[in-house]
């Protein structure tokens, strides 16, 4: 009966353990005057925040990723790039109708419409956006590493070496996509 007892009152005390927010790393914009983090707060439950030093500018209660992707903020803080370094397979489409022997061309059906970036307006709507294909070349692609229904294509992140996404002075998102060249995005 003790032991019951013991094992219901720990259970009771490690709730609000499970119920605290996650909240991920804050990056400041380039010219240093505003920050932007996700806050994990329950399941299926995300807040964007973008702050100022004096406090909270604006935030989105809306789940544009996790808390372990990238998220920067522009200089006016109005906008906000999201890198998801593990993304989810694309799906697999009809296979057109080729000669005999002959393989289809262009990328690879898994790599047709991962989307991987998005910046996004404090309205939470996506603005811009970049698929896979867009900053890994063809030739490249094959340097993506699969997991069974993700891929991680981001150096510097998830344990490929590399140098991992930053924000320069200038205000511009560079990173190193797998086996490619150093990629931007503009805000």
């Amino acid at each position: 009966m003790r032991h019951a007892a013991l094992a219901l009152f720990l259970c009771v005390l490690s709730l609000p353990a499970l119920a605290e927010e996650r909240k991920g790393r804050a990056r400041v914009s380039a010219n240093g005057l505003y920050s932007v983090r996700m806050v994990d707060v329950g399941p299926g439950r995300c807040r964007l925040e973008v702050t100022k030093e004096s406090g909270p500018v604006w935030q989105l209660e809306q789940c544009l990723g996790t808390v372990d992707d990238f998220y920067f903020v522009s200089n006016d803080g109005e906008r906000v790039w999201v890198l998801w370094p593990l993304v989810e397979k694309g799906k697999a489409r009809p296979a057109p109708k080729t000669k005999k022997g002959k393989k289809p061309k262009g990328p690879p059906d898994w790599a047709t419409e991962v989307l991987v970036a998005g910046q996004y307006g404090r309205d939470g709507q996506r603005i811009l956006e970049r698929r896979l294909t867009d900053l890994v070349p063809a030739k490249q692609l094959s340097e993506v590493r699969h997991m069974t229904h993700h891929l991680k294509w981001l150096e510097g992140t998830l344990g490929i070496p590399g140098k991992g996404p930053r924000l320069t002075d200038a205000g511009v998102v560079e990173f190193e996509p797998v086996g490619g060249t150093t990629r931007q995005l503009n805000f």
